[in-house]
């Protein structure tokens, strides 16, 4: 039983990590659309203009965007099949963790081992970033959106290359299901 307890703060830490470095995302698309017939594609400035991030961060999100729909093999137009937009969101999560130390609570009972009575301790408070990051796809003929995917993740903003990675991460996950499988 010792040995057990010894490793569930290591296996909570590593469920913790993994979660926090995956995207999850979901997509919606026009099943009456023909995705084959589209070649091209622009960017829908307007739409991308109300995106309530840096300008820095739209740049990154375009380029990654452009880079992951040339791979696929659309080219970009000044007269496009298709519209590109982008939008986000993001919420501010704050998370309490009473780790129970101290008195009248199960943990660390000090000289005694595990067990309940006085011990140290108190809440941990961290705090994390979660953001949404929309792709739309627009049928520049028709003006109607026939694609959207989401990428839902944590944001790493203090470091400029882990959040280009970051970025790079959320846009081709979310690509990558795009066009949809017939």
């Amino acid at each position: 039983m010792k040995k057990l307890l010894k490793f569930i703060p290591i296996l909570v830490f590593a469920l913790v990590l993994t979660s926090c470095s995956s995207v999850r995302v979901a997509t919606d698309y026009d099943r009456e659309a023909n995705f084959d017939q589209y070649k091209t594609f622009a960017f829908f400035k307007p739409g991308i203009d109300k995106a309530e991030i840096s300008d820095l961060d739209k740049r990154r999100i375009l380029r990654a965007i452009e880079t992951e729909l040339l791979a696929k093999g659309y080219t970009k137009s000044e007269d496009p099949d298709m519209l590109v937009s982008m939008f986000t969101k993001s919420t501010q999560r704050v998370d309490v963790y009473n780790n129970a130390w101290g008195w009248g609570g199960w943990g660390w009972g000090g000289y005694g081992g595990w067990g309940w009575g006085p011990g140290w301790g108190g809440n941990q408070v961290s705090t994390s970033t979660e953001g949404m990051l929309y792709i739309d796809i627009i049928d520049n003929a028709k003006k109607e959106l026939i694609w959207q995917g989401s990428g839902t993740g944590y944001l790493v903003t203090k470091n400029i290359e882990k959040k280009e990675a970051r970025i790079k991460e959320f846009v081709q996950k979310t690509l990558m299901q795009f066009p949809p499988e017939k």
